[in-house]
């Protein structure tokens, strides 16, 4: 504890300061600044006693569960690892939040690379609007997010321009390493990490991915084929993004290094999926547009939001309501949830509407979702940059028209023996075509996502009259954007309960049993080789059972092991003792209030396979 002080200390010295806000690997401050702080330490009572935060994060080092990155070469700040428990229960956390949404039906799991081309992020908008503003001292030369120094001087920084920042900084605000007003220009710094895909100077540019929304939009042709062309259908995605933060903060809120999952559900504008909000009758807390007319905080129903207009979109209204239940589903606090609207300066120049979704915890409100109608956006910019016709959806006419329009209508002789068992899919996509060629011979893109080369010869372009059974457009984009490390987090704060225990500190992780580590922990009372034979084929048996998981501990006293199984949420124990060698019964802890049970091995492993192991009790 005292050490962990003193280092604490030492960190917020202007010398370690200065070394550590460059980003890069740093060793840990020499032993000569850590003694510095020594002599003042005992005079000092606010660092003498831990904050609840400071336990919590104690407790996640000490139990496997989220340990600081490198550590051994002095970290790398904005990257956390997860230990054996940690990477268990993001796993789970990972895992509940698929089924939860690919259990719909329409929506399917896909997978994009991690690396994407630098083409594909300038249609995107990224390469030349993903910047964060940077200003630095140059007094004593530390770097900060100019929008971190403007918070509690400024309501929204980030809708101000550079100039405006910089003249709030020259009157307003101090260098928090070293006191003086020495600001450098304020400058954007783009937050991608670039990369090349290739050797040496033939490499193609690219950057690691920000966000896993522009793989799935990639893969949109394919998934249009997979729902048959027919719309509403969505796609779900997890893994990891990547984003240079400037400076990284508060623990595994704000990092380079990111775990996402992200949904982008495609709809036909004019026939927008309205789902039944009735069934989601109690009212949740929101604060709408602050400049819109129902400015303030509020509860309401999601019906009652979407009625009033708060939400301008009923599929959005739906995402809501679906991601809360998903939250209270893996164990946040519902009364820690809130959901904040965009206002119209803040919003994304693509978005209709957009939503936070922010929990509450030791960080104060932090948005860990954001659910967003991204419009056409996405998919019109990209077919602009690459030219493809794959990006739209068809809607049918309820009643086919009548319409003179420039055809290029094929000529079967020669398109027959030039395609062969293609001439088909050829012919159809010459009469879908939306717009015709200035030229030809060009590339004619098929519904099965390959081209075929027209030339002058296999085509007549003239004026006709056709029946239009329908028409081609760019389908609109729901998209909701979980933070997963950011969830996992809050989880972990919101289970954390600190008691007492025969008059001594005592905690805690009243996790939800969908994201616990271990579903069960077996421990044989003794070190005997009669228990540990028994606990063995218990856990073995256990993890057998599918989608179970049990570990066993046999290190050090019973009443260490109960701890260190609560301190990492395992919802029960099981407890191999001398009667389990004479009848083969077991003792069943439960967690949260520990009330014990006595039961079979049989009856233990029939209830768990069929549920929860409340049922015995």
């Amino acid at each position: 504890m005292l050490l962990n002080i003193i280092h604490y200390r030492a960190q917020n010295s202007p010398d370690y300061r200065k070394t550590r806000n460059s980003g890069d690997i740093v060793q840990s401050p020499p032993l000569t600044i850590r003694l510095g702080w020594l002599e003042s330490l005992y005079s000092d009572s606010k660092y003498m006693s831990e904050r609840r935060i400071d336990r919590l994060t104690s407790l996640l080092r000490r139990r496997g569960v989220v340990l600081p990155s490198f550590e051994i070469y002095g970290g790398v700040s904005g990257l956390v690892d997860y230990g054996p428990v940690g990477a268990r229960i993001k796993r789970k956390v990972v895992d509940s939040w698929i089924d939860h949404w690919t259990s719909q039906g329409d929506i399917v799991e896909v997978d994009s690379p991690t690396l994407t081309p630098e083409a594909v992020l300038v249609a995107s908008g990224h390469v030349g609007e993903f910047n964060d503003l940077m200003v630095s001292c140059e007094s004593c030369e530390s770097t900060f997010r100019a929008d971190h120094l403007l918070e509690g001087v400024h309501d929204n920084p980030d809708s101000l321009p550079p100039d405006e920042v910089s003249t709030i900084l020259s009157k307003a605000i101090s260098c928090p390493t070293c006191s003086e007003t020495n600001w450098s220009e304020v400058r954007p710094m783009n937050l991608m990490f670039s990369t090349k895909i290739g050797a040496m100077s033939r490499g193609r540019s690219a950057y690691m991915r920000p966000e896993t929304a522009q793989g799935m939009f990639m893969l949109y042709p394919a998934l249009f084929r997979h729902f048959k062309q027919s719309l509403p259908f969505g796609a779900v995605q997890t893994g990891k993004g990547y984003r240079n933060e400037i400076s990284p903060r508060q623990g595994m809120i704000r990092l380079r290094e990111f775990n996402m999952a992200e949904l982008e559900y495609f709809i036909d504008p004019e026939l927008p999926p309205c789902p039944d909000l009735s069934v989601w009758s109690t009212p949740v807390t929101m604060i709408p547009d602050p400049e819109g007319e129902h400015a303030g905080e509020c509860n309401l129903t999601y019906s009652d939001a979407l009625s009033k207009g708060i939400i301008r979109h009923p599929t959005v209204a739906w995402f809501l309501a679906r991601t809360m239940d998903f939250l209270v589903n893996v164990g946040v606090d519902q009364s820690k949830i809130r959901f904040r609207q965009h206002s119209g300066t803040e919003m994304a120049h693509y978005a209709e509407d957009c939503w936070d979704c922010e929990l509450h915890g030791e960080h104060g409100w932090i948005e860990c979702v954001g659910i967003a109608n991204r419009t056409c956006h996405d998919l019109e910019s990209h077919e602009a940059a690459s030219g493809s016709k794959l990006l739209r959806a068809w809607r049918q006419y309820e009643r086919p028209r009548k319409e003179v329009k420039d055809i290029l209508s094929p000529v079967s002789s020669v398109i027959g023996p030039a395609f062969k068992g293609r001439a088909g899919n050829v012919v159809e996509a010459l009469s879908q075509l939306v717009e015709l060629p200035s030229k030809l011979p060009f590339e004619l893109q098929l519904s099965d996502g390959t081209t075929a080369k027209i030339t002058p010869e296999m085509v007549t372009r003239r004026t006709n009259e056709v029946t239009v059974h329908g028409e081609w457009f760019t389908p609109h984009v729901i998209e909701p954007a979980f933070g997963i490390d950011r969830i996992v987090w809050h989880i972990l704060d919101h289970a954390f309960t600190e008691t007492e225990k025969e008059g001594e500190p005592y905690s805690v992780m009243r996790l939800n049993s969908r994201v616990a580590p271990y579903d069960v922990a077996v421990l044989p009372l003794f070190d005997k080789p009669e228990m540990l034979e028994i606990a063995q084929n218990v856990t073995s048996i256990v993890n057998s059972i599918p989608g179970r998981k049990g570990e066993m501990d046999s290190t050090k006293s019973i009443g260490r092991r109960y701890a260190r199984v609560d301190e990492i949420g395992v919802p029960w124990a099981v407890t191999v003792d001398h009667d389990s060698i004479e009848d083969g019964t077991v003792t069943i802890r439960r967690r949260d209030d520990q009330k014990q049970i006595r039961c079979s091995v049989d009856d233990l492993v029939d209830t768990l396979s069929r549920g929860d192991l409340s049922a015995l009790f």
